[in-house]
């Protein structure tokens, strides 16, 4: 029998030489833990579709937050949950609002971790989509105004990263624009450059109670079908001033991550949805699956194929198992 010279298992024979040759390594350092915040007092509500997760008023995320910061998690993000919602999103952008009362009760403790907000307005809109509407159309120009507005009041309210989802055209450079003539020049923008019209948002959007009250998102969010889409999407947010480029959902799109990463050479953030941390969730949760097991074999995945940052309900979870190694 003919044996190669080389011979892979050689290097696979035991943990330590697996370690040694290891190409890619999952760390803490890469996680951002997101949170859903309420109005209100001592509420930790579960989330149903989301095992494991819960709605927050700010008292209690504050308490949560100290775990994440023992974990040394790097950055979280925040989504508000509004008590009252209208056809302008006002309660985006008020001073007062749920999104820019939790930050500064955050910064108040001095934690050290960064504070990413979502930008968008299907949280704040009675319509539940992400832009005003003009009829049963998306007025595009009208909705970059306020995310602009929206970004500012964040920043100013302490945010170190301001995020937009909301996938209409040009909202970096009016967010950009906003920001420097306010002296935030310091504030970065992560964009969803990349967020596709996903069937695997739905666990988030009940726990935002953010779905669309009519329709859909097609004319706005990517087709699924698109590549070449995603790399003039990002392209384009790099020339308006993005410094992070998102690509959202993540396991079905680890072929867009790889390609916006090497054709950009910015950092790739990944958003690992709720609907795949609900599937693995439920499937563990059945005994089909080693939950722990293929919640990290996933996030490698996602940092392999090229993203810098991983967005996940896993952060918390990963980051114990990840010390454990």
């Amino acid at each position: 029998m003919f044996f190669p010279n080389y011979r892979p298992r050689r290097l696979r024979q035991n943990q330590n030489f697996r370690r040694l040759v290891r190409e890619t390594v999952l760390d803490i350092n890469d996680l951002v833990m997101p949170f859903f915040v309420v109005e209100g007092k001592k509420i930790k509500e579960p989330i149903k579709s989301l095992e494991g997760q819960f709605s927050f008023s700010i008292d209690m995320l504050l308490k949560e937050l100290k775990e994440v910061e023992a974990l040394k998690i790097p950055a979280i993000i925040l989504f508000g949950v509004p008590d009252t919602k209208d056809d302008k999103g006002s309660s985006a952008y008020k001073k007062d609002g749920i999104v820019q009362k939790a930050i500064r009760e955050i910064k108040n403790k001095n934690f050290n971790f960064l504070i990413i907000t979502d930008v968008c307005l299907c949280q704040y809109t009675n319509s539940g989509h992400c832009g005003f509407l003009d009829g049963d159309k998306i007025d595009n120009d009208s909705t970059i105004e306020t995310l602009a507005q929206i970004a500012l009041s964040h920043s100013e309210a302490g945010a170190d990263i301001v995020a937009p989802s909301d996938m209409m055209d040009g909202r970096v450079f009016a967010i950009r624009d906003a920001l420097d003539e306010n002296n935030f020049n310091d504030v970065s923008i992560m964009s969803y450059a990349v967020k596709y019209c996903s069937s695997f948002y739905g666990p988030f959007r009940d726990a935002a109670q953010s779905a669309p009250q009519f329709g859909d998102r097609k004319s706005y969010q990517m087709d699924p079908a698109n590549v070449k889409e995603a790399i003039r999407e990002s392209m384009l947010d790099i020339e308006e001033g993005a410094d992070i480029l998102m690509v959202k959902p993540a396991m079905p799109y680890l072929d867009i991550i790889f390609r916006v990463k090497e054709e950009t050479g910015y950092p790739v953030a990944a958003y690992n949805v709720s609907g795949e941390y609900a599937m693995i969730k439920t499937a563990a949760k059945h005994n089909l699956i080693d939950g722990k097991k293929v919640m990290l074999e996933t996030l490698t995945s996602i940092k392999r194929a090229g993203a810098d940052i991983i967005l996940t309900y896993f952060a918390m979870e990963a980051a114990k198992e990840l010390i454990k190694k």
